[in-house]
C-alpha cells in the first residue's frame, strides 16, 4: 500500500514556487531553452546579477537573472559561468535579450543542457522586477497556505485531543492531514496507537530506532529516510519482510520526535510520508507533539497519584494490614493482586525505567499491581508468572544498571515475609553482579559458593592468620590440625590418626589453637566458623 493511495481526500499539501510554475504565468513569457526536465525545481528567490562570478554571493535555489553584461563572447567563458552557477546550486538562469545580446549564446545554451540546468529566456518587454514580483507574490501565497493550512490543523488536531478517542483521534487526523501515517509509542517504545490501520507493522519495525532515541534528553527528534519499494512489493502492496523488515521501507520519511516536558522521554511519536515534510507540516507536527506532551504530562500528574496510593497501599499490605488495603483499594484501584503474588525488589541506577515497564506491563494486561519507591529499592507487588512479574524479569537482563531479588510464591497475606525473602535474593544478586536472583534459587542452593565473597575471604584470612605465622616459624601444623580435628568432630583418636601422631600431641596442639585465637573450642559457633573459614581458604 502506498503512502499516496492511503491518504485522504482532505489532505492538503502545500505547492512550492516552482520554475514550471513560473513558465506557465501568463504576462511573462518565459521560453525554456535547457533543463526542461528540471523545471519542478522549487525557486528560493530571485537574484538579479552581472558578475562574472556572482556564485559565492548565492546561497542555492535562487533565480538567477542577467543581461551578460560582463560575460563576453568566449564560448569557454560562457561554460565556465554556466558551471559555476550549476555548483552553486541555483535554480536556473534567466537570461534577457534585447540589451546586450539580440539572442541567447548558444554556447550558454549548449552549457545549460549539459549541466542540466533549467536555461530560461526573458524577453526585452518582460522587465526583470516582473519576474521578482511574481516569485514574491508567489512565495507569500506559499507561506499564507502554509500558515492557514497550520492554523487550521492546530484546531482539528486540539479538537481531535480533547474528544472522546483522545490521543487517538489525533493521531487518525495527523496521519490524514499530513498524507501519510503516523504513530504514538509509550515509554518503553511500545506501539500503543498507529494510523491507518496498515501503519502498525511499519510503525513497529522502528522500535530499535524509537529505542536510541530513549537514550536521548527529551524532547529529542530523528530524521529516517527508507529504501525505496521494489516493483514487486509495489505490484502487490506488501510490506517488506525478512532481512528488510527492518528499514524504514517504502521510502518514506520518517520523523521520529520523543515526547516529555522534563527531559525523560514520556512517549515517541512517529510520522511516515512519501516527500520530506514542508514548513507547513512541519508546524502541523510541532502543534501535535505539543497536544501529545500536554496530554501525557496531565495523565503524569495523575498517575503520581495513583502511585502514592499504591506505596500506602503496599505499606499496608506489607505490615500485615490487607483487609484495610484490599477494601481501600477495591474503591480506588480496582483491587488488590490475588491469587499467588510474587514480591520484586530492584536496586541500581534505571529504577524509574524499570517503574515503567511494570506500570505499562499492567495495564496492557489489566493486572492490578502495586509499586513503591523505598528509598534505594524499588518495591512490586504483582501476579505470580503475570505479565509484570515476566516483563520486569526480562527487562533487567537489558538494564546494566539494575539488579532484582524474586520471592518465592506468597498471598497479599504473607507478603510481609516474601518481601524479606526478595531483599535476600537481591543481597545475593548484587553480591554476585546478577540481574535478577529468585529466592527458590537461593533455598535450593549451597551455602558453600558464597563463602567466595571477598567479604568472607577477609574475615577468613583475619580469623586463621595467628595459626599460619604459628606455622611458618614454629613446630607443628597447627591450621592442618584444627582441619583434622573438625573434620572428625572431635574425635581425638581418628584425628590423631589422621595426621600420624600420638592424641596427646594433638590434644597440645588444640590447647595452643585455643591460646592463640583467644577462643574455646567448647564453642559450637567457634567451631563452625572455623570451619567456613578453612573452607573458604581451601583448606577442606
Amino acid at each position: 500500500m502506498s503512502l499516496k493511495s492511503a491518504a485522504p481526500q482532505a489532505t492538503v499539501r502545500a505547492t512550492a514556487v516552482t520554475l514550471s510554475a513560473l513558465v506557465a504565468m501568463d504576462g511573462l513569457h518565459l521560453v525554456v531553452l535547457a533543463g526542461e526536465q528540471q523545471l519542478d525545481r522549487p525557486v528560493r528567490w530571485v537574484h538579479t546579477s552581472e558578475l562574472d562570478d556572482p556564485a559565492p554571493y548565492l546561497e542555492g535555489g535562487e533565480l538567477l537573472l542577467t543581461t551578460g553584461l560582463k560575460l563576453g563572447r568566449s564560448k569557454e567563458k560562457l561554460r565556465q559561468y554556466v558551471h559555476r552557477l550549476a555548483d552553486a546550486g541555483v535554480a536556473g538562469l534567466g537570461f534577457g535579450i534585447g540589451l546586450t545580446y539580440g539572442e541567447v549564446p548558444a554556447a550558454l545554451v549548449e552549457a545549460a543542457a549539459e549541466r542540466g540546468l533549467p536555461l530560461l529566456e526573458v524577453p526585452q518587454p518582460t522587465p526583470f522586477i516582473a519576474i521578482s514580483k511574481a516569485v514574491t507574490a508567489a512565495l507569500a501565497a506559499e507561506q499564507y497556505q502554509a500558515v492557514t493550512t497550520s492554523i487550521e490543523a492546530q484546531e482539528e488536531l486540539t479538537r481531535a485531543a480533547l474528544g472522546q478517542d483522545g490521543t487517538t483521534a489525533l493521531i487518525a487526523r495527523l496521519a490524514a492531514r499530513l498524507g501519510g501515517w503516523a504513530a504514538l509509542y509509550d515509554a518503553s517504545g511500545a506501539v500503543v496507537v498507529a494510523a491507518p490501520g496498515w501503519a502498525a507493522r511499519r510503525a513497529g519495525r522502528l522500535r530499535p530506532e524509537v529505542e536510541r532515541l530513549r537514550d536521548r534528553p527529551a524532547p529529542s527528534s530523528a530524521a529516517l529516510q527508507g529504501r525505496p519499494r521494489t516493483a514487486q512489493e509495489q505490484d502487490r502492496g506488501d510490506e517488506p519482510s525478512g532481512e528488510r523488515a527492518g528499514e524504514a521501507e517504502g521510502g518514506d520519511f520518517v520523523v521520529l520526535q520523543s515526547l516529555g516536558a522534563d527531559r525523560r522521554a514520556r512517549g515517541f511519536l512517529a510520522v511516515g510520508t512519501e516527500d520530506r515534510l514542508k514548513p507547513g507540516e512541519r508546524y502541523i507536527v510541532n502543534g501535535a507533539v505539543a497536544l501529545l506532551t500536554l496530554t501525557l504530562e496531565r495523565s503524569r500528574d495523575l498517575r503520581r497519584a495513583e502511585e502514592r496510593m499504591r506505596t500506602a497501599l503496599l505499606r499496608l499490605v506489607l505490615a500485615g494490614e490487607t483487609g484495610t488495603a484490599r477494601e481501600v483499594a477495591g474503591a480506588l484501584l480496582g483491587g488488590l493482586p490475588e491469587g499467588s503474588v510474587r514480591v520484586l525488589v530492584a536496586a541500581g541506577e534505571g529504577l524509574a525505567l524499570l517503574g515503567d515497564v511494570a506500570e505499562q506491563s499492567a495495564t496492557r494486561a489489566g493486572e492490578p499491581l502495586l509499586l513503591a519507591t523505598e528509598g534505594d529499592r524499588l518495591v512490586l507487588l504483582a501476579v505470580e508468572g503475570g505479565a509484570v512479574h515476566t516483563d520486569c524479569v526480562a527487562a533487567v537482563q537489558d538494564f546494566d544498571t539494575v539488579s532484582l531479588g524474586i520471592s518465592g510464591p506468597a498471598t497479599p497475606e504473607t507478603a510481609g515475609a516474601a518481601f524479606a525473602q526478595a531483599e535476600r535474593a537481591l543481597a545475593v544478586a548484587l553480591r554476585g553482579g546478577r540481574r535478577s536472583v529468585d529466592h527458590d534459587e537461593v533455598g535450593s542452593g549451597s551455602l558453600l559458593p558464597l563463602l567466595a565473597d571477598e567479604a568472607v575471604l577477609a574475615f577468613a584470612d583475619g580469623l586463621l592468620r595467628p595459626l599460619r605465622e604459628h606455622d611458618r616459624t614454629a613446630r607443628g601444623d597447627l591450621e592442618a590440625s584444627l582441619q583434622a580435628w573438625l573434620s572428625r568432630h572431635g574425635q581425638w583418636d581418628a584425628a590423631a590418626a589422621d595426621l600420624g601422631v600420638h592424641r596427646h600431641t594433638l590434644r597440645y596442639r588444640m590447647r595452643r589453637v585455643e591460646e592463640l585465637l583467644g577462643r574455646t573450642l567448647d564453642d559450637a559457633d567457634v567451631r563452625m566458623e572455623l570451619w567456613l573459614a578453612l573452607r573458604a581458604r581451601g583448606r577442606v
